[in-house]
């Protein structure tokens, strides 16, 4: 791992670019960042309301130990600041990780997956994008990964373009859900490569462990071209699932696609489509969705976006009522800590 991969590894696991940084003496950093976001959002099948938009704060640390090596942590929780309550924070993240600029860099503790590397490339726009990702995604580590230990390095072969590569692993546990069952959750195992050359990029990531002494497994695609928020942006994802912990023999399809473009003046405009199908199911497809969304930064710190999403099709709903939705908008703003 050079020393500019390094960089990005730390970067990423210990601050973004808006974090307050309140202490740095070159070998010791702490950082302290995350994002409010609120939006007025409103349905064909839902009272119009204010709706908070994934907002979380956190802190970052890193600390150089020598001969190459640099130990970072970080704490994220998520702010439930319009109800408030016992659950007025959550936790999203809470890991501690070492780097090397050739060893590589091994993180332990909730984290995302090295399987989000890949199937998070079109999770993107602010408002609407990949909801098939975050599906028990603790528990499965398809997004944010519960308890997990990963390993990741990248080999660089010069005007050939760059590998990356992680993997991830989580031991059994037992998780109570929301209606007091309990599902249990074998060791589960990952591995996700990336290919990376001038502004393209091809990723693949498979998953496996057992749910409830049954198999559940993901094998991911993606690509990409370009850098969201700069210019052309195009990502497409392509996911299948064997299994899953409502049903062993569940055979899941998803898609997600985005084309996005970002003006010089830093105004984004962007277009996904979301398609999740069960083989076997006597519907086409499970939901379909599309998005038109825009983004603009009025400042490197605050950020305004509008969208407005097309339930093109759900099948779900017609077997659960609650999840009916209709086309969907909102619009809303961003402050980055």
């Amino acid at each position: 791992m050079n020393k500019k991969l390094l960089a990005i590894a730390i970067a990423a696991a210990a601050t973004n670019a808006t974090a307050v940084e309140l202490y740095n003496d070159n070998d010791t950093t702490f950082a302290i960042g995350g994002h409010v976001s609120v939006a007025v959002e409103g349905s064909e099948h839902r009272d119009t309301g204010v709706t908070a938009v994934s907002p979380r704060i956190n802190f970052n640390a890193t600390h150089n130990i020598g001969n190459g090596f640099t130990v970072d942590a970080k704490g994220e929780w998520a702010l439930n600041y319009l109800n408030g309550g016992d659950t007025a924070m959550t936790t999203r993240l809470g890991y501690g990780g070492i780097t090397h600029e050739e060893f590589g860099r091994a993180v332990v503790g909730t984290q995302w997956a090295p399987q989000y590397n890949v199937s998070g490339v079109a999770d993107k726009p602010i408002a609407f994008a990949n909801d098939f990702i975050y599906n028990d995604h603790g528990a499965l580590g398809t997004g944010r990964a519960d308890k997990m230990v990963s390993y990741s390095n990248a080999i660089v072969l010069g005007e050939a373009g760059t590998i990356n590569f992680g993997a991830g692993w989580q031991g059994a546990k037992t998780v109570t859900e929301k209606n007091s069952t309990n599902t249990a959750y074998g060791q589960r195992a990952q591995m996700a490569l990336t290919y990376l050359i001038q502004d393209f990029s091809l990723g693949y990531a498979y998953n496996t462990g057992k749910v409830k002494n049954k198999d559940v497994t993901f094998n991911t695609a993606s690509a990409t071209y370009g850098t969201y928020g700069k210019g052309l942006y195009i990502a497409g994802v392509y996911q299948n699932q064997n299994g899953s912990k409502d049903n062993a023999d569940d055979k899941l399809t998803s898609q997600e696609a985005l084309l996005a473009y970002a003006f010089e003046n830093s105004l984004n405009l962007s277009v996904n489509y979301e398609m999740q199908k069960t083989d076997g199911s006597s519907y086409d497809v499970d939901y379909a969705t599309s998005a038109v969304q825009a983004e603009y930064n009025f400042t490197k710190q605050f950020v305004g976006f509008a969208a407005y999403e097309f339930e093109l099709d759900n099948n779900i709903a017609k077997s659960d009522a609650s999840k009916l939705e209709g086309n969907h908008w909102m619009i809303g703003a961003r402050y980055y800590l």
